[in-house]
């Protein structure tokens, strides 16, 4: 069995803005471009104002993604 979780980052490599979508997206196993979408659309559909205030949330809460050189945190 894989005892390694998985874990939510930020992406480096798949990044328009902060690698939120990104990461989501490897988080998920889906296209970022889908989860961009979605955050577009939910954009549009509330206004604007809190998917702009999610995404400056998850900016800040969730941890960049780690170098390949770095070797994972253990907690």
């Amino acid at each position: 069995m894989n005892n390694e979780s998985k874990r939510l980052y930020r992406s480096r490599s798949e990044r328009m803005i902060g690698g939120v979508c990104g990461g989501i997206g490897k988080y998920l196993e889906i296209d970022p471009t889908v989860i961009r979408l979605l955050f577009l659309l939910l954009a549009f559909l509330s206004g604007g104002v809190p998917a702009v205030i999610a995404y400056i949330i998850l900016l800040f809460v969730v941890p960049e993604e780690p170098l390949a050189t770095e070797p994972p945190k253990q907690e």
